[in-house]
């Protein structure tokens, strides 16, 4: 066997592996592994493939429930039963560590491989989500990130065909140097028609499909898998680079190849490209593969053969076909204009053997390979953090409350803020209404809705966390993470259904880091079994900190949920108020209640505070009601409290078709907990004089906490009979506040 180089302790450690997974290779292999052995398993027991610090605490959500096809784990993507014999297929992903070095690269390949994941499985990508993290916008770095960022989102998005219908952008200091670039792809297709991500038959042709390999993005697990440094840089070959078009081309003949009957099972070439496809998919057929690496379409000749096995050259696919069926594969993809080459065949053993030109350069058991056998699965140590208990220190009372006149002076600080104001900078770079099935476009609501045409049912996505209230306690935090995701399905006219997760976090070796992980999935498990929410699948991203002089600096803990909920009989529920003279209510409880707010942790500089009220009873009640009304018919808008509190739901309430409000204050609360304060489980509606007393008859049956507070004017904006100024002046300031930034 080819061992051009030698391999000791110190080669492993170069490669990131520990030592007592160095021993355990050598036991596994019965001899110390070549050099491009022990390169596979530097990829494939990476902590971004094997997810070897999580897994234990990952497999305790919730993965039942009658609505799941396929469970997390079990394909690329999950796949849940939205009716009408269709099958939503979903799924986000992170692309952190390219973004932070490249950013345009990163963003771009990360679109392609969430999009890949979804039709690999046989589904039409049919929406697009994102949820970005940066540091202070007013930092050149920060605007540099966000400008390639964007743009590669857009560029690569646009060209493919998929609209972007949702998402979120967040700023804070603590994602400086290490921003998180989350994609989710949501695709349909009809049930019967699934592609399983597996080999089996012995003597069936293995292909590769699509793009030719270069070395771009080999090592990138390996590098997903580490601090961000002032030398990362260096560490460009890590960077994949995209080519939409090509993934268009693969998109089309991917789903004709579903068509054709010929093929056994088809994975994507994300994360360790080859070497990834070739174990996993061997592994989930209790099979083996012969692959032969000298014939593999490269687009360079000084390659090596494990740069071939590790690279993570974008738009390809492994393709298992049946045998005797290859010119039907050959066909389609030469139709397309895209490389197809038999580069191998499945065995009937556990072992993957990789030839070059003759000669076996790595022969590896598949199923040590892979997640869920023989990968390492690691507890690791917690520690609560010193910063915990400081949270609880924090007093309401030591804020000065303000006067009615320093709320105007809040309203616009906050108005302008950029975790508060438009993202439309960001946003109108994205095509969001390529394949006309957005329906939110000209009905803004609280979760991207998506047309199913041919039924009488929309699907409603959404992505949503806050890291300032999960670091301030990740348990409470994560939950409103669920909860909220949970409340904006809710708010738009449709039944939560399903979660996705993207969790990003700092050092798994690091205890405090850990006891933030740790408390974030049990506080996701709890709200995801109260929600009936069964987590699908998703992704873990540890090392998201960056040493920067010598200072290594985490970001908050991020656990990103994404979420899709079915909405029957179209009966979508915009934000917008409609019309002048309408009834403002405010469902759920009014709470005396600063803690965490975008104005207390801005304005008011406080930095640590628990996290905003929540009560998870009170929340599931709220879904539930709320769903009735809606289902009824008797409400004309729905929008939920969140960040910047009462005041802000309002402003973005009115905007749309500029109307104003006229409200009142509650005098048992604090005029900036009233307005600004961001306690959870409150949705804001308006009822037309006609629905009023049907609302009233039926809100008294829900036990739902409820009140008036105002009425929809034609545009000036009173709060306690004081005048607050006019929603056209909010907007501006609102719309306007980002662009003006990033054009200085």
């Amino acid at each position: 066997m080819t061992n051009d180089k030698k391999v000791d302790i110190n080669t492993a450690k170069t490669l990131g592996i520990l030592p007592e997974e160095f021993e355990q290779i050598c036991n596994i292999l019965g001899r110390t592994p070549n050099f491009t052995e022990l390169s596979i398993y530097s990829v494939m027991w990476s902590e971004h493939a094997s997810y070897k610090n999580s897994i234990k605490l990952i497999k305790t959500l919730p993965r039942e429930g009658e609505q799941l096809m396929v469970k997390a784990g079990e394909e690329n993507a999950g796949m849940v039963d939205v009716g009408n014999n269709l099958a939503c297929v979903f799924k986000i992903e992170s692309h952190n560590h390219p973004c932070a070095v490249e950013p345009y690269q990163g963003a771009a390949t990360g679109v392609g491989g969430i999009n890949r994941d979804i039709f690999t499985m046989g589904a039409r990508p049919i929406a697009q989500l994102n949820s970005l993290r940066f540091g202070d916008i007013n930092n050149p770095h920060t605007q540099w990130l966000l400008k390639g960022v964007t743009k590669g989102i857009g560029n690569y998005g646009n060209a493919f065909g998929v609209p972007v219908v949702g998402g979120e952008v967040f700023f804070d200091d603590c994602y400086e140097n290490n921003p998180l670039v989350n994609a989710m792809s949501v695709g349909i297709m009809y049930k019967e028609d699934l592609i399983s991500a597996i080999a089996k038959g012995e003597g069936n042709p293995v292909y590769i499909v699509g793009s030719s390999t270069g070395k771009d993005g080999i090592h990138g697990a390996t590098f997903a898998s580490a601090d961000v440094t002032e030398n990362s840089a260096d560490d460009i070959p890590s960077i994949q680079v995209g080519d939409p078009f090509q993934e268009k081309l693969l998109l089309e003949a991917s789903l004709e190849l579903r068509k054709s009957g010929a093929i056994v099972g088809m994975q994507d070439m994300g994360a360790a490209g080859i070497i990834c496809s070739t174990s996993e998919m061997s592994e989930k057929g209790n099979s083996g593969m012969d692959i032969y690496l000298d014939k593999v379409p490269l687009r360079q000749s000084n390659i090596e053969p494990w740069e071939i096995l590790l690279s993570e050259s974008q738009e390809r696919m492994l393709v298992v076909v049946e045998k005797g069926k290859e010119k039907i594969v050959e066909d389609i993809f030469k139709k397309w204009d895209l490389n197809c080459a038999n580069i191998g065949e499945v065995t009937n053993s556990d072992t993957l053997r990789f030839y070059w030109k003759g000669e076996l350069v790595a022969q590896v058991p598949a199923s040590t390979l892979v997640l869920g056998g023989g990968a390492p699965q690691y507890d690791r140590e917690i520690k609560e953090p010193e910063y915990f208990s400081k949270t609880l220190e924090f007093n309401p009372s030591s804020i000065e409350e303000p006067s009615l006149q320093e709320c105007k002076e809040i309203a616009n600080f906050l108005i302008k803020h950029p975790n508060i104001a438009s993202k439309k900078w960001v946003y109108e770079q994205y095509d969001s209404m390529v394949g006309t099935k957005n329906m939110t476009t000209n009905c803004p609501s609280d979760a991207g809705v998506v047309n199913l045409k041919g039924t009488e049912n929309a699907l409603s996505m959404t992505t949503d966390c806050n890291g300032r209230y999960v670091y301030s306690n990740p348990r409470i935090g994560t939950q409103i993470a669920v909860a909220e995701a949970a409340r904006n399905i809710v708010c738009s006219g449709a039944d939560p259904l399903a979660v996705t997760n993207c969790c990003n976090f700092g050092n798994p070796y690091n205890p405090e880091t850990y006891w933030q992980f740790s408390q974030a999935i049990k506080g996701m498990g709890e709200a995801c079994r109260k929600f009936n929410t069964p987590v699908t699948g998703g992704n873990v991203s540890f090392y998201n900190q960056a040493s920067i002089n010598g200072k290594i600096e985490a970001v908050f803990p991020t656990p990103v949920i994404g979420m899709i909920g079915v909405m029957n009989k179209k009966s979508q529920t915009g934000l917008a108020f409609k019309r002048k003279g309408a009834t403002i209510y405010l469902l759920g409880k009014a709470v005396n209640d600063i803690n965490c707010s975008q104005y207390l942790y801005s304005y008011r500089n406080v930095k640590l505070s628990p996290p905003p009220y929540f009560d998870m009873e009170e929340e599931y009640n709220l879904h539930h009601a709320l769903n009735g009304l809606i289902l009824e018919g008797i409400i004309s808008s729905a929008h939920d409290v969140s960040d910047g509190g009462l005041f802000v739901t309002l402003i973005e309430s009115a905007m749309p078709n500029n109307l104003g409000f006229d409200i009142l204050t509650d005098s048992e609360i604090r005029l900036d907990a009233y307005l600004f304060g961001e306690a959870q489980s409150r949705v804001v509606i308006t009822i037309d004089e006609d629905k009023e007393e049907d609302f009233l008859d039926m809100i008294k049956l829900t036990n739902i906490p409820c009140c008036t507070i105002g009425t929809v004017t034609s545009g000036n904006i009173i709060v306690d009979d004081e005048p607050f100024g006019n929603i056209k002046d909010y907007k501006k300031s609102y719309d306007n506040s980002i662009g003006d930034i990033m054009s200085k």
